[in-house]
């Protein structure tokens, strides 16, 4: 089935966005982040959340969660909604963070992924991100083990741009 490329404006996510955000994480996640978890997370200066915005309806479509912490970044959620997924949205909001990593000088960018979610594994290893671990019982509901999926940089050239061709040809893992 081919997908059709989805227009959207990435934007910083504020508190306006968070009725719409938490919604979505109850649709995704087994263990969905509260809308509080989610507003304590847009005042932690270490963070950085972003919308993915439908342009038509001004709607929220997709978000991305960014914690930095030295010169170290770590994904905390990427969620999509279910009619939008496969069309680029996710992409987006990851091209966004791994052009931050690039330009602010991170070491990595990490981030744990259910082992059975092949489609988003398949896509962290389409931009780099390579399988370095597990995390056995990570998730609850059901309980399942996480994939720990990282892209290193280093100094001026990008050390996962050679591994994406490779991680993507082996599922990422």
């Amino acid at each position: 089935m081919e997908h059709l490329r989805k227009e959207v404006r990435i934007v910083p996510m504020t508190h306006e966005h968070l009725d719409e955000v938490a919604a979505l994480e109850r649709v995704c996640f087994s263990d969905p982040w509260s809308r509080n978890m989610l507003a304590e997370e847009l005042d932690n200066a270490c963070a950085a959340y972003l919308a993915a915005i439908d342009p038509q309806d001004g709607s929220v479509v997709g978000y991305a969660g960014l914690l930095v912490v030295a010169d170290e970044g770590y994904i905390t959620n990427v969620a999509v909604r279910p009619e939008s997924r496969r069309a680029g949205v996710a992409s987006a909001l990851l091209d966004v963070f791994v052009n931050f990593a690039v330009g602010n000088r991170l070491a990595f960018l990490t981030l744990e992924v259910r082992a059975s979610n092949y489609g988003a594994i398949a896509l962290y290893g389409s931009r780099g991100f390579r399988g370095v671990g597990r995390r056995r019982n990570y998730y609850q509901h059901p309980k399942e083990d996480a994939v720990i999926m990282t892209r290193e940089f280093g100094g001026d050239v990008d050390a996962g741009a050679e591994a994406a061709d490779g991680a993507a040809a082996h599922g990422g893992v």
